[in-house]
């Protein structure tokens, strides 16, 4: 391989901008939705999974949070939908890094706003009994594949576009338009709460945030039918081997070796890789992301139902402090990854992963203290948002320079996809079964500070030059 093929000469900035449109709207739609599903859970339980519930007039529908069995199975579906990721991101990373980054994020935002739209006309358990909450399950699992695909075609076409010294800083967009859309889903489910009452948001208005999504959906396809693949060359020929260097970075038989330890290591002879290897590098690429994905999940989209169910907070205030503990997450994001431009990535997440691990429980005190203030329960809930956004916004970019460009659609993806199956789509229903088998409240804090204390060695692997390196 020659050095104009390891080096391609940076892209216009006209181009790199597109490109970062159009892999940030897929982004936003998705979370948009998952944002929803997450503030309306409450809702959607009394709907779909309460037997004597109804369309706002059931017992859900009359306590703070519903009954907890209905919410528990509301997260199962919620759980079951990040379980298809894993599978969505190996099926539509292959067919990124095979046949072209546009071609799968094409797919994976026509499914999901298709899926998404579905959701909003589906009837309820009032309306068709037992079926109702399977037709959901189902719609859910045709998201998590679509979701699956979206994380590594978006930070790919990001990444590769890129200007030199900017990954950090382009990549962050991709977890910046994550964030846009679970405040645009939590702002969403706010207004609704505040306009319209209890009865009428049970009956119909919950559908209205879903089929917000069509729109949203058609102009993301629009964008993406018009992206160019990234700089670097076609996709290599379906069948080629890639291979893992002793660091755990995928790596291509062609390139040269780098020095022992780095993520970006280009890997030894052709034929060496092993399942072993590779799995590897997967692996290590879950530890470093673990913290966010499950700090993540506990305090941007779970809070809204533990708040309610857990604390007895108004389905209002509730919304209330989803908003700005999302707001919080938006304003770090692109700092974040910034910095890690400058800095490094192991700095930035690792001072995000202790940072979490050490304030979640007294975060948590603020929030369920009779005598806060409320200045001081918003100040609470933005300091959590922020630490996240210290691991999301350099995340992507670390993930992407792990893995060269024949596996990176299916390297990042997985590994991101993984990750969010266990630490995340787990986060809704392990809280809320062991807060209600236990009586514990901190469940969300032990859960976050616990993976963010399991993440931190991983992160520690992070070369301090490693943002420095170039794409492979």
């Amino acid at each position: 391989m020659t050095t104009t093929d390891l080096h391609p000469a940076p892209p216009p900035h006209a181009a790199a901008r597109r490109a970062l449109l159009a892999g940030s709207a897929g982004n936003l739609v998705e979370w948009y939705e998952f944002g929803v599903y997450g503030c309306f859970a409450t809702v959607i339980a009394a709907n779909f999974f309460t037997v004597h519930g109804g369309s706002g007039a059931g017992s859900a529908a009359e306590g703070p949070g519903g009954e907890a069995e209905s919410l528990v199975a509301t997260y199962a579906s919620f759980a079951l939908a990040f379980f298809f990721r894993p599978v969505g991101a190996l099926l539509f990373g292959r067919i990124g890094d095979r046949y072209g980054r546009r071609t799968a994020l094409v797919l994976v935002i026509g499914l999901m706003t298709l899926a998404t739209t579905l959701i909003g006309l589906l009837p309820t358990r009032a309306d068709i009994g037992a079926a109702a909450p399977w037709l959901l399950t189902f719609l859910r699992v045709v998201q998590g594949l679509s979701a699956g695909g979206e994380f590594g075609g978006a930070v790919s076409v990001m990444v590769e576009y890129a200007p030199p010294g900017r990954r950090g800083l382009y990549g962050a967009w991709q977890s910046f338009t994550v964030a846009l859309g679970l405040l645009a889903g939590a702002a969403t489910a706010a207004a609704l709460a505040t306009v319209l009452p209890a009865a009428a948001l049970y009956a119909w208005g919950w559908r209205i945030p879903f089929l917000l999504a069509l729109p949203l959906g058609l102009v993301a396809l629009w964008l993406r039918t018009a992206l160019e693949e990234p700089p670097g060359g076609p996709p290599p020929a379906p069948g080629s081997a890639g291979s893992v260097g002793s660091a755990g970075s995928v790596g291509s038989a062609n390139e040269a070796t780098a020095p022992a330890g780095s993520a970006n290591e280009a890997t030894a002879p052709a034929g060496s890789a092993t399942v072993r290897e590779q799995v590897r590098a997967v692996g290590l690429g879950i530890g470093r992301i673990m913290g966010w994905s499950a700090a993540g999940y506990a305090f941007l989209v779970v809070l809204p139902s533990h708040l309610q169910s857990a604390l007895g907070a108004s389905f209002r205030d509730a919304l209330l402090a989803t908003t700005l503990v999302n707001l919080g997450f938006v304003a770090s994001i692109l700092p974040a990854g910034l910095l890690s431009d400058r800095v490094g990535r192991r700095p930035v997440m690792l001072g995000g992963a202790l940072g979490v691990a050490v304030s979640a429980f007294p975060l948590l005190h603020v929030l369920q203290s009779p005598g806060a203030s409320p200045q001081a329960r918003a100040a609470a809930v933005l300091a959590a948002g922020a630490l996240v956004g210290l691991l999301a916004g350099p995340g992507p970019a670390m993930l992407a320079e792990m893995f060269p460009r024949r596996v990176r659609c299916t390297g990042l993806g997985l590994s991101y996809a993984l990750a969010n199956a266990v630490f995340s789509g787990c986060a809704g229903l392990f809280v809320t079964a062991l807060t209600a088998r236990t009586g514990n409240t901190a469940v969300p804090a032990l859960y976050a500070a616990t993976a963010c204390a399991l993440s931190a060695p991983a992160l520690l692997t992070l070369r301090a030059d490693d943002h420095r390196e170039p794409l492979r």
